[in-house]
C-alpha cells in the first residue's frame, strides 16, 4: 500500500548510492516523491543546482513517480507550493538523529502539517555522505563503489571540478 506524496531533500553534491537507494525506497512506500536539490550556498556544494539534479535524475533512469526540482529558501515555503507535507529524512547514524531531530521540529514549528518520515539507508551505504565521497575524489581515489556510473563519469570528466 502506497500513502500520498513526499518530499526528499537535500544538497546531493553529489548523489551517491545512499541517496538512491532512499529514493527508490521511498517510492515504493509513497504514490510520488519529489527529490528536491538545494541551492545551499552556504555548503559552497561542488556542483550547480542543475548539475545536481541532472545527475540524479541518470541515477534514477527515468522514475515516473519521481520528480527532481530545484529548492530555493525554505522546505516549509516547498512543501506548500507543492501541497507536499510529508519530508523523508536519511537516518545513517544516531549522530545523524539530533540535527534531523531539530530540523524536523523546526519545520513543524514552521508549518504544523509538515511530517517527517526517517528511512535508514542499507546497511552497505550507511558510511556514505557526501563530504565524503567529495573528499575521496578529490584526493585522487576511486569512488566507483560510492556513486551511480552515470555520476562517476561526470567526475572523471571534471579538471579539476568547478561548477559542472
Amino acid at each position: 500500500m502506497s500513502a500520498g506524496r513526499a518530499i526528499y531533500p537535500g544538497t546531493f553534491d553529489p548523489v551517491h548510492l545512499g541517496h538512491v537507494d532512499v529514493i527508490r525506497r521511498s517510492a515504493q512506500i509513497f504514490q510520488s516523491v519529489i527529490v528536491a536539490v538545494a541551492a545551499n550556498k552556504p555548503k559552497g556544494p561542488l556542483f550547480s543546482v542543475e548539475r545536481r539534479m541532472e545527475m540524479v535524475r541518470e541515477s534514477l533512469g527515468g522514475d515516473p513517480s519521481i520528480e527532481v526540482l530545484p529548492l530555493e529558501g525554505l522546505l516549509v515555503d516547498f512543501a506548500r507550493r507543492h501541497g507536499v507535507f510529508t519530508v523523508i529524512r536519511g537516518l545513517r547514524a544516531v549522530s545523524d538523529f539530533e540535527f534531523e531531530f531539530q530540523m524536523a521540529l523546526m519545520n513543524r514549528k514552521l508549518e504544523p502539517r509538515l511530517e517527517t518520515v526517517y528511512l535508514t539507508p542499507k546497511e552497505d551505504y550507511s558510511y556514505l555522505s557526501s563530504r565524503i565521497v567529495k573528499e575521496v575524489a578529490l584526493l585522487g581515489g576511486d569512488i566507483s563503489a560510492f556513486v551511480p556510473e552515470s555520476v562517476h563519469k561526470g567526475f572523471q570528466g571534471q579538471d579539476g571540478w568547478g561548477q559542472a
